[in-house]
């Protein structure tokens, strides 16, 4: 249990380092926050700063989403809760970071690197759905959206274990809430797709 707690703190502090903030800082000596969208992630990363700075920011971001499931698997011993909860507290630590005063991005791509982890088809299957409908619409919103609502779906008809499926609606809890804007914007036909200057 001692084990699995350090592996929940750990996983949170590696997910309140925010990729965005750090390399816009590094690259234009800017504040990710207080530019484009405002959201600390690597959609604005890229009106912001272009597609190298974004595409770096989408693999760090999943990759610490990777890494403290991995953390949580190694740390807890053959606990079936350990990765999934580290897995969480990476998400909240990249939605809410503790190094830059609690205000982070919105968590999809360290979600992506979680539920790729820990349920992998299911994220698949709805990685891919969700892909499609970026493609089609450039919503890159509304793909997150298809993505986290979809997987706990998959979850269910793939018949995963239980942990699995508590994961996936917490997260998916958690995407809905930090993406209320967007919703708010989808309905009302006002968000901006993919290539604009300002949105997500």
């Amino acid at each position: 249990m001692l084990y699995t707690i350090i592996a929940i703190v750990i996983s949170y502090l590696l997910g309140s380092v925010s990729f965005s903030i750090v390399i816009a800082k590094a690259v234009k000596g800017i504040d990710i926050r207080q530019h484009g969208s405002g959201n600390a992630g690597a959609t604005n990363t890229l009106r912001v700063l272009g597609k190298g700075p974004s595409i770096a920011v989408l693999a760090l971001d999943i990759g610490k989403g990777i890494l403290a499931v991995w953390l949580g698997r190694w740390l807890g011993d053959g606990n079936d809760w350990a990765p999934v909860l580290a897995g969480l507290a990476a998400i909240v630590g990249h939605n809410w970071p503790v190094w830059f005063r609690f205000k982070g991005g919105k968590g999809i791509a360290t979600t992506i690197g979680v539920m790729a982890s820990i349920a992998f088809l299911p994220a698949l299957i709805a990685g891919i759905i969700a892909i499609l409908s970026i493609v089609f619409t450039r919503f890159v919103s509304l793909g997150s959206l298809l993505f986290v609502c979809l997987t706990p779906v998959f979850v269910v008809i793939l018949d995963r274990p239980a942990p699995l499926l508590w994961a996936s609606l917490i997260i998916c809890a958690f995407a809905i809430v930090r993406h209320r804007s967007n919703i708010v914007k989808l309905v009302k036909g006002t968000e901006n797709k993919l290539g604009a200057k300002k949105g997500m």
